[in-house]
């Protein structure tokens, strides 16, 4: 039977990390997957360019962009390894980068530029990676652990649990992380589907699937949180930046407002039309502001079918109304299929916030997306699971 120091189960951003850590400091360490590649969900990420970090992924200005249970769990790792460092590590390859917007970095490149520099430093770690390869079990002894994986078992001090989340299961996500933490005695919140497009009834995509390819700089507000980002319309509901933002927070039954003109002085344009362009009707003005598609299907929504001409003040409040404060209700998600991120997990309060590490199971830890902790969209995510393997490794 081999004996390794350290086994890591999953070979992804995080587990990689904290392989990477473990193996600086002389421990033996095997990180095994049961993919054909590491990384599967980097290399798809940021179509393909990886929004590898966020700038404002840190303890002061993203400590509210990180959702849990307890919100306050991540701030540790997250203070402990920054932007900064995995920036530094970045520039240490020679791999160009840019900032898109809001903090988010990509690669100027492809992402698999990431998992290059990853398996390099885990090659000069000396960790060994093992691929196609999965685990069936891991059994606690009195010195460690047994872990039966297919290709036979290994006995090991620590277990460090990389497997992430239920999102994107053509990817090869499964739940054996949340079912080995449930083994063990650690509790597992309710999990969700987030940063995911919203769906709805047949009646209403009636009226949106006309839209679809349009899109709009819009602010979404749901349960009291709202994203200033791009909406997109589809065959299936709404996308783009701020629907999958909201996602995050958007719960079945609840109505999400849009205000689809940001910034804008409707009621000004709308009274200034008056006066100027009397015989305009609603469509054709709000056609100047936006995409005439979605003039056209709003127009009709609001129903005033008279000329701007004949606009009293009380009618031109309505359409201010109907923009800023567009309300629909989606009636569910594309689900874990296109999710970008798994919601709840691996209960923080059984796990140590500098450590990772299961209170009651010395050597078990669990990192990345396994954990309930879940990062806005633009690269949080990476952030956390760079920072959460790093501590993990720091000490497994």
């Amino acid at each position: 039977m081999r004996t390794y120091d350290v086994v890591v189960l999953g070979a992804g951003a995080a587990g990689m990390m904290a392989a990477i850590e473990a193996g600086k400091r002389g421990r033996s360490v095997l990180v095994v997957d049961h993919a054909k590649a590491p990384g599967e969900k980097i290399r798809i990420s940021g179509g393909g360019r990886c929004n590898f970090t966020n700038i404002n992924a840190t303890i002061k200005a993203g400590r509210d962009r990180f959702i849990s249970e307890n919100p306050r769990f991540a701030l540790s790792a997250l203070a402990r390894y920054t932007p900064e460092n995995f920036i530094a590590l970045v520039r240490k390859y020679g791999i160009a980068f840019h900032e898109k917007t809001l903090g988010q970095l990509f690669c100027d490149g492809s992402s698999n530029q990431i998992i290059n520099l990853l398996t390099a430093e885990m090659g000069q770690a000396g960790v060994t990676l093992e691929l196609g390869t999965s685990f069936e079990t891991v059994e606690k002894t009195d010195d460690g652990f047994v872990v039966a994986l297919s290709t036979g078992n290994v006995t090991v001090a620590s277990v460090i649990v990389a497997t992430g989340g239920k999102s994107i299961p053509k990817m090869g996500a499964t739940p054996k992380g949340y079912h080995l933490a449930t083994q063990f005695g650690l509790r597992v919140t309710d999990t969700r589907p987030a940063l995911v497009p919203l769906t709805y009834e047949p009646g209403i995509m009636e009226r949106l699937e006309p839209l679809a390819g349009v899109s709009a700089d819009v602010i979404a507000t749901a349960r009291g949180k709202s994203f200033l980002e791009a909406l997109l319309f589809t065959h299936r509901g709404l996308s783009g930046p701020a629907i999958l933002q909201i996602s995050s927070y958007w719960r079945e039954g609840d109505a999400i407002s849009i205000d689809l003109l940001p910034g804008m002085d409707v009621a000004a344009v709308l009274a200034k039309a008056r006066v100027e362009t009397p015989k305009l009707r609603l469509q054709t003005v709000l056609a100047t502001m936006m995409s005439k598609r979605l003039a056209q299907m709003l127009a009709e929504d609001i129903g005033i079918p008279n000329m701007l001409g004949d606009f009293s003040d009380k009618k031109i409040a309505v359409v201010v109304d109907a923009l800023n404060n567009w309300t629909t209700k989606p009636t569910g998600s594309e689900g874990y299929r296109t999710a970008e991120v798994t919601l709840g997990g691996v209960d923080t309060r059984d796990l140590d916030s500098t450590t990772m590490e299961a209170r009651q199971v010395p050597g078990l830890f669990f990192v990345g997306e396994v954990v309930d902790v879940t990062g806005w969209l633009g690269g949080y995510n990476f952030q956390w699971a760079w920072a959460s393997g790093w501590a993990a490794g720091q000490v497994a």
